[in-house]
């Protein structure tokens, strides 16, 4: 039973760390779904990114030659620009039906500082201006597909900048530069600031956001038997309000991979806006990693008389056992006894409205040990019972807890006579209750930490079942350094 158990619900809160993942055939078996809420506040965060990045744009030169009545020709250079502080103030990301999503940054001011110099046969003059930059909107979309290998992709497209106003300040009583910079000076200024504006979004996309997303592997190891194939099985889909990332999330023994079947689940998730983003896993995912583990004999325990508790009357051997099946002890004196346990077929995890649950059909063996090497079955038994299956959530990780019910026996066989199956039932049950079950439970309170990107915590978790599939929702925050 502990093997049973506990390596199918490892299996559940391992899929439930890989929720970015999953999907079976056409069908996705996990949709990682974010909402606009959670598209707001991605945009609120990244718009303090983009003002540092905009910080850090080097302004080009300005030089030329003028004309101006009072003073004659000569030559100006504006240079030394530097960008000293930049706010953005609104910023919206929105779901881009049939695209991805549509970026939009408005009510922005950069303020710069620079020197000027200006030249007239062997007259120069110089000094400093501080430059205003007010009203700067930025607007571009963010294309979402996917490469053949299954990983995200994004680029940009259609990408513009306008900038309402300029106002500079020119060091000393000079009036006429002041109008050779708005005569001469600003609209090429202007044209030079909107295009680096978008080549810094472009640049950034190109250089940070596509290379974090080719890093996501296609494949990913949950245990020593089962991996996860979670690669895109289409780009990602854009809404009116959401944006679904659909996965693969094919299970597979990774030492030997065969075909699954296709997924004809579809999953109808519920319109919920209240979290920022929501993870929908079929149960049709955990139930293929129950055949897998079953093919591979992993489903099956076995218990012997060392692994009774020191204290316990009741030992496993054909003397003790005579309490169960008085017939045992004549038949095979003084020899020990082992319990085989096995699953008859893979179980399948029964996911409702509220509930959790296995109901792993079974079957004990009894054995009388004959020597080091023989072995005799002595009595089958079936075994029926029910597991509920309460999950925990914090900002980085997931905890199990295990809610058995009593098992019940039946008698298929026995070859030593007259077996008490109900006294049996009370030892077995006795046994798992305190013994098996508080194990697998100690290991499940350790929890498994959620797979998250550095400094993004989740709170405000919740969990739902529906028919066929787990939901989970949350809220994201991202912890500055």
């Amino acid at each position: 039973m502990e093997g049973t158990i506990s390596t199918l619900l490892c299996a559940l809160l391992g899929l439930l760390l890989m929720s970015t993942s999953g999907v079976l055939g056409a069908n996705p078996g996990v949709v990682a779904r974010i909402t606009d809420k959670g598209l707001e506040y991605a945009a609120k965060e990244g718009l303090q990114a983009l003002q540092r990045e905009l910080q850090k744009i080097t302004l080009p030169d300005f030089s030329g030659d003028f004309k101006i009545s009072s003073f004659g020709r000569g030559h100006y250079e504006f240079h030394s620009l530097e960008i000293y502080s930049c706010e953005l103030h609104g910023a919206s990301l929105k779901p881009l039906p049939g695209k991805g999503l549509s970026l939009s940054i408005s009510d922005t001011f950069i303020q710069a500082k620079g020197k000027w110099k200006v030249r007239k046969s062997f007259l120069k003059l110089q000094g400093s201006f501080d430059l205003n930059v007010k009203g700067i909107s930025i607007s571009g979309d963010l294309l979402l597909g996917s490469e053949p290998s299954g990983r995200p992709t994004v680029t940009v497209s259609a990408c513009s900048s306008r900038i309402c106003d300029v106002e500079v300040e020119i060091s000393g009583d000079l009036g006429w530069l002041l109008n050779l910079f708005h005569n001469q000076i600003e609209s090429k200024f202007r044209r030079e600031l909107e295009s680096q504006i978008c080549k810094m979004v472009q640049d950034s996309v190109t250089s940070d956001l596509q290379p974090y997303l080719q890093t996501l592997p296609v494949t990913a190891e949950i245990d020593n038997v089962l991996s996860i194939d979670y690669s895109l099985v289409e780009a990602p889909r854009a809404s009116a309000q959401t944006l679904d990332v659909m996965f693969k999330g094919e299970i597979f023994n990774q030492n030997r991979r065969s075909p699954v079947a296709v997924l004809d689940q579809v999953m109808s998730l519920p319109e919920e806006h209240k979290q920022m983003v929501y993870f929908a896993i079929s149960s049709h995912v955990f139930n293929v990693a129950s055949q897998i583990y079953h093919q591979a004999g992993y489903l099956g325990f076995s218990i012997t008389d060392d692994m009774m508790p020191p204290d316990s009357n009741i030992r496993l051997n054909t003397k003790a056992f005579r309490t169960f099946a008085p017939k045992i002890a004549r038949l095979y004196p003084n020899m020990n006894l082992e319990l085989q346990g096995k699953v008859v077929y893979a179980p399948l995890l029964d996911v409702s409205p509220g509930s959790l649950s296995l109901a792993p059909k079974m079957e004990i063996e009894g054995f009388v040990l004959l020597s080091d090497s023989d072995r005799e079955s002595i009595f089958r038994l079936a075994v029926n019972t029910t597991v509920s299956i309460t999950l925990n959530f914090n900002n980085s990780k997931i905890t199990g807890f295990l809610n058995p019910e009593k098992v019940q026996l039946e008698m298929i066989e026995s070859k030593v006579g007259t077996f008490n199956v109900e006294l049996f039932q009370a030892f077995l049950n006795y046994f798992l209750l305190n013994t098996v079950y508080p194990e697998v439970n100690d290991d499940l309170a350790k929890g498994f930490p959620l797979p998250l990107p550095k400094r993004i915590e989740l709170y405000d978790l919740v969990l739902q079942f529906h028919k066929d599939f787990l939901y989970l929702g949350a809220n994201v925050h991202y912890r500055r350094l």
